[in-house]
């Protein structure tokens, strides 16, 4: 079997800073990957069990959300956070739809759906 040299190249999101308002958004992804995930484990056939055991298919993070251990909380969050920080690198803007009708009726001059 051949050795992969494989090396990750994210793009660096160093430099962007998520705004404050975003930080209640950026949980709640948090918590809908995790929701993606769990539901993907169990579509197939994967279930609760204290250790994880690939073998039996039984995984100790098919919990809700809120009975994570922080450090599994902290990996869906990196993964949100860095979705965010990459949206908002590519130029586009993250606006509520109270912010995006006040900018619509400010005349601000951009199109909005």
């Amino acid at each position: 079997m051949e050795t992969k040299n494989y090396v990750p190249q994210p793009m660096d999101t160093s430099d962007v800073k998520l705004p404050k308002e975003l930080e209640q958004l950026a949980e709640q992804i948090s918590k809908n990957v995790h929701e993606v995930w769990a539901e993907t484990r169990i579509s197939q056939g994967w279930t609760y069990g204290e250790q994880r055991n690939d073998e039996l298919k039984t995984h100790p993070c098919l919990v809700p959300y809120e009975e994570l251990p922080e450090e599994e909380k902290e990996y869906d969050r990196n993964t949100s956070i860095g979705t965010l920080k990459l949206i908002m690198k590519l130029g586009f803007n993250i606006l509520s739809i109270s912010e995006a009708a006040s900018d619509k009726t400010a005349g601000s001059g951009r199109k909005l759906p």
